[in-house]
């Protein structure tokens, strides 16, 4: 039977996060200074929106932005607890949902993602797909049912009609493959694009298209922005091909065309 999601680091992995990526300027906008827009995204953004502040202040000098990166869950949370911001970008139309009362406009999907298989360097446990994840004695560590990762593990485990037997839950994708970078977990599910960020540190294990499932990631302004017209202006560019091609650089699936 799984084991309750882990919460640790549930606060204080955004608070972190945020410290890691500064604004990319100072001031709140107005005569004397650039309009800044403060941007709640799921940590599996966080490579590519490091470089997508630069373009994105390169091509509208007068904004600038600063991210808030976390787990899904955390970052709607965020909002909640009425903190600031101006535009939401998440893993899962599920988690955009919870947050549907602080959204201005419609969400547009931004950007895709694809699930596969973490191991240790080199696959030591020979695993060959997640038929293999069944195998009794192996660790295996997922996302929680409650967060996006975790959902589309659970669909991707059900269109290949496979039940499996996991060892922990996690709050995230980058949780899980913390896991397994560490030792504590022979495999783990996780975005194809968190896998890059291991390095050497993990190896992956494809899993076949038919068994697999495509992440959308959504992306809408708040209500509550200072700046709405910038924060729509904002989730606009991310279709626009400065954006795309950045995404598609860091290995999200082909680009997203704009609807």
């Amino acid at each position: 039977m799984p084991h309750s999601p882990r919460r640790r680091r549930l606060r204080a992995s955004v608070l972190l996060a945020a410290l890691a990526v500064p604004a990319l300027g100072a001031g709140c906008g107005g005569p004397s200074g650039p309009v800044t827009l403060t941007v709640l995204a799921t940590s599996a953004l966080t490579e590519v929106f490091g470089e997508m502040g630069a373009a994105y202040h390169q091509e509208h000098p007068g904004v600038k932005l600063r991210f808030v990166f976390g787990g899904s869950p955390e970052i709607v949370d965020r909002l909640s607890d009425h903190a600031p911001a101006d535009a939401l970008v998440t893993a899962d139309r599920a988690a955009l949902e919870e947050a549907a009362d602080h959204l201005a406009g419609r969400p547009r999907i931004v950007t895709h993602d694809t699930l596969t298989i973490a191991v240790g360097p080199g696959n030591p446990k020979r695993i060959r797909g997640l038929s293999d994840l069944r195998r009794p004695g192996l660790r295996v560590v997922v996302g929680a049912g409650s967060v996006p990762v975790g959902r589309y593990t659970r669909q991707a485990l059900a269109k290949s009609a496979l039940t499996v037997h996991w060892n922990s839950e996690e709050i995230g994708s980058r949780a899980v493959l913390d896991q397994v970078r560490s030792g504590e977990a022979d495999a783990g599910i996780v975005y194809i694009t968190d896998l890059r960020s291991a390095g050497v540190a993990a190896s992956s294990v494809a899993i076949p298209a038919e068994q697999n499932v495509i992440a959308a990631f959504p992306a809408a302004p708040l209500l509550d922005s200072e700046h709405p017209e910038e924060a729509a202006a904002f989730v606009t560019w991310l279709l626009k091909p400065t954006a795309q091609k950045l995404f598609h650089k860091y290995g999200f699936p082909n680009p997203v065309s704009p609807r």
